[in-house]
């Protein structure tokens, strides 16, 4: 079981040399990294996976379908199992946050192209002209980070935005924990987990209908990346609107709580026992 490319070689020579069936795990192509501007070699490499590959799994159906289209693979080779969340310990669940009287809006991951950063700033900037009373934080480090830095000095919104640069393990709950809402308006997610991370924290999230997790999550705000306007618009209802905040934070808190690993587990072994001929 070889996951992603720079296991696949892996993974064939393992197959190569037992006569054991392979299977591998497609967690993000060279298309979703890259935005289209494919890099032959990785391409080379995902192919070379895809064909040797008894079965395939996907993180998402957007996923599957570009190993389909893209790698020109068989669609009864590919399954969808979807990504799940370990449950937080009492530890996570209870950390403490310095929250500000502010309402805050938080964008968490890498600030790369594929994540859709400069989105986030627009949105940001639209809603500040109809409400001050909000900070948006952009967590993360990336190749453009000083360009989103440039950009909300540009918008004229420098004074409302932090940059904490990469935050990891205990900090990112501390984050979430001050957060009201969360926003992923990620170009290409293959799946996206930090929504799902989000949600068990309690906070009302936005995320791009471009992503993976928006095929199983119903309890969020979905917008296409490039909508800022919706965006825009569903960041304001949040932090304006109370009941929408609970009725989004307890239904996505219920929801996030019945997406387990036993249950992506489970269709692993299925598909385990397919390949082996045992079903």
């Amino acid at each position: 079981h070889s996951h992603d490319w720079l296991t696949y070689p892996a993974g064939i020579h393992a197959k190569q040399v037992t006569g054991k069936p392979l299977v591998i795990h497609v967690h993000a192509t060279d298309f979703d990294r890259s935005r289209g501007n494919v890099n032959p070699t990785v391409f080379g490499i995902e192919k070379d996976g895809m064909t040797h590959a008894d079965h395939i799994i996907t993180v998402s159906n957007l996923t599957r379908q570009t190993v389909i289209e893209k790698y020109g693979i068989d669609p009864a080779k590919v399954t969808t199992v979807h990504n799940a969340v370990t449950p937080l310990s009492e530890e996570l669940l209870n950390v403490q946050a310095n929250k500000p009287k502010e309402k805050v809006v938080t964008f968490l991951g890498r600030i790369t192209m594929q994540k859709g950063p400069e989105y986030f700033v627009e949105a940001a900037a639209k809603v500040l002209k109809n409400n001050h009373n909000v900070r948006f934080v952009m967590a993360g480090s990336g190749d453009m980070m000083d360009k989103m830095i440039h950009l909300a000095a540009e918008r004229g919104i420098a004074d409302r935005f932090h940059f904490p640069g990469f935050q990891k393990g205990k900090q990112v709950y501390e984050m979430l924990k001050a957060s009201d809402v969360y926003i992923m308006p990620s170009v290409s997610e293959p799946f996206g987990i930090s929504p799902l991370e989000a949600m068990q924290m309690g906070v009302p999230s936005i995320i791009s209908k471009q992503s993976g997790c928006a095929e199983i999550l119903d309890n969020v705000i979905k917008t296409d990346y490039w909508d800022i306007d919706a965006m825009a618009d569903a960041i304001h209802s949040i932090v304006t609107y109370p009941a929408m905040y609970n009725q989004l934070r307890e239904d996505g808190l219920e929801e996030v709580n019945r997406i387990t690993w036993d249950k992506a587990g489970a269709k692993v072994i299925n598909i385990y026992k397919k390949v082996l001929g045992w079903q």
